[in-house]
């Protein structure tokens, strides 16, 4: 159950357990798993991909996995024949049922069991704008596992879990009210200043760093969205389309489809990829199309979208991604995706957030532009979605900053105070 070595993606040297990077050329590392075949384990949610997860064991309470079904709705106002959803988020009509409403479940569950594996049992550090800190402090309620979560002002709305107040693992210890060993932390700034103070604090002894992009599990757990499409399908998707911040999601989609290509029973075509930001903050955009990137602008259509430094030339990146799946990259404004919001939300008769209305206004684009057949097999990612439906049958219990910082030494100073 997922036995793997870990490669460096340029030249394929075996790294150590939990590296991030390879020492070499600073590129990217992947699982390479001894299973050469998919088998789908009876396990419930993620954990049926075992095969594919750089993981031992299961965190039995963390059940969401992707969804795939074949949409009539939006299809049939797009002119599409063959158009499916994975949608990550809570649907329980559908079988969906991510606790957060976000498919950054897919890539806390195995990085958390993963960091529960090594035995050492460090403190994680994770900056995020929202999403996935609020992934990572579901996962730490139900583990106990210590975790410091850095996180924009302006972004502690998106903060709140649907565990009950009280009966989170590891109770008693917490410094949030029904959340565990969790510290949340205010930044001034935006998620680029988060993540420069969460890095100097993961380099402190008893801290480790989440890794991001770099960090398997969370690629491999963000990956079974193509897994689930293809066993869903019995084959590949010939099209894929997803919002990305930092593109990580996109490598993901890339790295399972060369998994499933080897496995040799859904295809020889890797899917092709369709990646898309939120103009005007849209690194990966503005790189792909060769623009020099616009001036930051605070107000967008979502922010969860924007990383300022995403892994878009290293090996195994980005880049390297949408090279080898003849992908491409959409800019898309404001007024396009709050457009495609509603025509997703009136067609599927389903809220979504903010950031996959992104990825939704490039599919309706791509749809005019003939870039893609009325009878082509295409997936579209929906990231996340079903709040009002989670609203419905639970509480949700916002977390509370312990603090607010603008400088990481702010943040080390309260965190001795805490030992």
């Amino acid at each position: 159950m997922g036995e793997y070595m870990l490669r460096c993606v340029s030249d394929r040297s075996v790294q150590p357990a939990y590296s991030l990077t390879c020492p070499l050329d600073n590129s990217l590392l992947r699982a390479d798993y001894q299973a050469k075949q998919i088998e789908p384990k009876s396990l419930p949610g993620i954990w049926r991909f075992m095969d594919w997860l750089p993981v031992q064991g299961i965190i039995a309470r963390a059940q969401g996995a992707p969804v795939t079904y074949k949409s009539r709705g939006l299809a049939g106002e797009l002119g599409l024949e063959n158009l499916y959803i994975s949608f990550n988020g809570c649907w329980p009509e559908r079988g969906a049922k991510m606790p957060t409403c976000s498919f950054k479940d897919l890539e806390a569950a195995p990085t958390m069991q993963m960091l529960l594996e090594r035995g050492d049992r460090p403190t994680l550090v994770v900056a995020s704008a929202g999403n996935t800190a609020r992934a990572f402090a579901h996962v730490a309620t139900l583990t106990g596992q210590p975790l410091v979560l850095f996180v924009p002002e302006k972004a502690l709305s998106r903060m709140w879990t649907a565990v009950p107040a009280g009966t989170a693992a590891g109770m008693g210890t917490g410094i949030v009210k029904g959340a565990g060993q969790v510290i949340l932390m205010a930044v001034q700034g935006d998620y680029y200043d988060a993540i420069q103070i969460a890095e100097k604090v993961q380099s402190l002894p008893g801290f480790v760093a989440e890794g991001g992009a770099r960090n398997i599990a969370r690629r491999d757990g963000m990956g079974t969205v193509m897994l689930d499409a293809a066993l869903t399908l019995g084959r590949m998707p010939a099209h894929y389309f997803q919002a990305v911040g930092s593109g990580t999601g996109g490598i993901s989609a890339w790295e399972a489809a060369l998994r499933l290509r080897a496995d040799g029973r859904f295809g020889s075509v890797l899917p092709r990829l369709h990646l898309a930001q939120n103009l005007p903050n849209a690194p990966i955009y503005c790189a792909w199309k060769g623009l020099e990137a616009e001036p930051v602008c605070s107000d967008m259509f979502d922010d969860v979208l924007f990383n300022r430094k995403p892994p878009y030339s290293i090996p195994g990146g980005v880049r390297d991604a949408l090279q080898e799946t003849r992908g491409d990259v959409y800019g898309i404004t404001d007024s396009q995706a709050a457009a495609a919001k509603k025509l997703f939300e009136q067609s599927e008769e389903i809220d979504i957030l903010n950031a996959p209305a992104i990825a939704v206004a490039a599919l309706e684009q791509a749809a005019i532009a003939g870039s893609i057949e009325p009878k082509d097999i295409i997936l579209l990612n929906i990231t996340g979605g079903g709040i009002a439906r989670i609203e419905e049958e639970h509480t949700l219990n916002m977390l509370k900053p312990s603090i607010t910082i603008s400088h990481w030494e702010q943040a080390v100073l309260f965190l001795e105070g805490k030992k």
